[in-house]
């Protein structure tokens, strides 16, 4: 293809890609919003119990003890890195004046029989038996505490210093990768429900190199705190799950269709969002049926920004009912969404 001809083609894909932006309708608008906690924990729950559930049945522990050999993990590194996590829970569902108190219960003799795994949820006989021996109303239980190792080897080629001057040699290297597995449940005795049940998974990754293989793989050793502050990590992780928590939206809204319009991009552009809306209400009654659609769904969209939801959803019902806008539909599935949240939100905001 001739140089002039690339050159003209290049320029109509340039032109055609202005264009379209140019002529886009919408933007984008960033609404922050509080949703609901994935986990909600009833009123009535003022004092709960953590209890660590991770101790083996004695018939599997010989099997958990083989696959310790084999993985590389030190003897007591599962029961330190299950109390860590245990412990990172406790502390981090204090801070949250959610509760008026939360008592940490140790193990008190409770067994799993499957490492690694879920075992079967606790029967409500021994739920209802730890909750009145302590005075709790449900149970935070961590059932699942298993680290995983996986070491390798590689060589490189090294320099040696020596009494006789500098040899070749070889630097074994080793890395491993511990992955840290917890699991939790929480017990409502009252309810008879098992409100949540999560597992969760984070990796860690060491390094360490010798002269020889053992040299490599000995400094390794030095990880027992590494995976301990992991797992109080994951404990306080865990603990988020019953907050309510901020995220980031995205809306479209119309930024074409009258002078008004362009005018109220300007103003959304620089923050004033009532300006804009006054303009856009103006738009509402326009003759045209496209630019009054638009106009309502963007008096929806204000709404929302505002805090008021139920305005929004009448505002995107008549663009789409009336004016048959299509974004609109689409819309008032979400804002009927973010309303059921928002129940959701009364319910777990508990005084």
């Amino acid at each position: 293809m001739p140089v002039k001809t690339q050159l003209k083609s290049l320029l109509f894909i340039a032109l055609a890609a202005i264009t379209c932006i140019s002529c886009k309708t919408t933007e984008l608008v960033h609404i922050n919003v509080l949703k609901p906690a994935p986990v909600t924990i009833p009123a009535y729950v003022k004092h709960p119990g953590v209890v660590n559930r991770t101790t083996i049945t004695a018939q599997h522990k010989t099997v958990d003890a083989v696959d310790k050999i084999f993985s590389l993990e030190g003897k007591q590194l599962d029961a330190e890195g299950a109390q860590s996590s245990v412990r990172g829970l406790t502390e981090e569902l204090l801070k949250n004046n959610r509760f008026n108190d939360v008592k940490a219960l140790g193990e008190l003799d409770l067994t799993i029989n499957a490492p690694g795994l879920f075992s079967a949820p606790l029967s409500w006989e021994t739920v209802d038996k730890i909750c009145k021996e302590h005075e709790v109303d449900a149970l935070f239980s961590l059932e699942l505490f298993d680290t995983d190792s996986k070491v390798s080897y590689a060589t490189a080629p090294v320099t040696l210093k020596t009494p006789l001057g500098n040899v070749p040699g070889l630097e074994h290297r080793a890395s491993m990768l511990t992955t840290v597995k917890t699991g939790w449940r929480i017990y409502d005795p009252a309810s008879r429900n098992i409100l949540d049940e999560f597992p969760l998974a984070r990796d860690l990754t060491f390094s360490g190199r010798g002269i020889n293989p053992a040299a490599a793989a000995g400094a390794l050793i030095n990880r027992k705190e590494a995976v301990k502050e992991v797992s109080a990590q994951a404990g306080q992780y865990y603990a988020m799950r019953i907050i309510p928590y901020r995220t980031r939206v995205t809306r479209d809204y119309y930024v074409k269709g009258t002078d008004n319009f362009r005018t109220a991009r300007r103003k959304a552009q620089t923050g004033n969002w009532d300006g804009a809306a006054e303009l856009w209400k103006k738009e509402t009654t326009n003759p045209s049926s496209t630019v009054a659609g638009r106009a309502c769904y963007n008096m929806a969209i204000i709404c929302e920004i505002n805090g008021e939801l139920e305005l929004a959803i009448k505002w995107s019902q008549k663009a789409y009912e009336e004016y048959n806008n299509r974004l609109a539909l689409k819309y008032i599935r979400l804002l009927k969404h973010r309303q059921a949240g928002d129940a959701l939100l009364k319910e777990q905001q508990v005084e």
